[in-house]
């Protein structure tokens, strides 16, 4: 069965990373269905980017589910915890952003999506800026999660293809990334990254996620389209 014909379930969050996975996803000729998630993260900027960019790439469906992780807390993403602002890049350790088995999480919404498609492709946009901090963002973590769902999915046991966690940004630095998507034709204004924007929808300039982000578009000799408060 050629890829054409081969649906893929792809985690959008709206980001940078995640958009240049959807990019990838297509150009290889897959047909994506755009999973998202509203899950008391901060503020609302990345589920509007991510609806924008599942537009855009005229996803087959783009489903966006909601849960309540504040509830559980324990991230600056879901609680009142500060966001760490103006932190040197080479920061080691896991980082208050981290939000506790997101990437867990979702993932198992993606396999039981991916079931009830006839699906074993999952894209996600995770790289070795993640990896360095957060663990569920490491390649020996995602080959494990492939390892699970052979062992507790219906499509694991009985399907004719394994499951196949894509991580296409994985060994990418950002610039690398970004330099990708630009190929592709993606357009970066579409997309949002800022961990802590401004009442206004600005991104901060200050967060680890947009440093990372304006020191990829800058080693790219591109210019990030994203609107910054400084």
């Amino acid at each position: 069965m050629s890829h054409s014909s081969r649906p893929a379930v792809v985690l959008l969050s709206g980001g940078l990373d995640s958009t240049t996975a959807l990019a990838i996803a297509q150009a290889e000729g897959f047909t994506c269905h755009a999973l998202s998630f509203d899950y008391g993260q901060r503020h609302r900027l990345e589920l509007e980017a991510a609806r924008r960019v599942a537009a855009a790439f005229n996803v087959a469906r783009h489903l966006v589910v909601t849960f309540d992780l504040r509830a559980i807390g324990g991230s600056a993403l879901t609680s009142d915890l500060p966001v760490p602002k103006d932190r040197p890049l080479e920061s080691v350790g896991i980082p208050p952003t981290y939000v506790p088995a997101r990437n867990t999480i979702f993932l198992s919404f993606a396999l039981a999506w991916a079931e009830t498609l006839a699906c074993t492709d999952v894209f996600l946009g995770v790289n070795v800026y993640d990896y360095a901090g957060y663990p569920d963002c490491r390649p020996e973590y995602l080959r494990a999660y492939e390892a699970m769902a052979k062992l507790a999915t219906r499509a694991g046991v009985e399907g004719a293809r394994p499951w196949k966690i894509h991580a296409p940004l994985i060994t990418l630095t950002k610039a690398e990334i970004i330099r990708r998507g630009l190929a592709l034709g993606i357009d970066y204004g579409l997309t949002h990254s800022c961990y802590d924007p401004t009442p206004e929808g600005l991104a901060c300039g200050r967060c680890d996620s947009c440093r990372f982000r304006l020191k990829g578009f800058a080693e790219a000799g591109a210019t990030d389209p994203l609107r910054y408060a400084s």
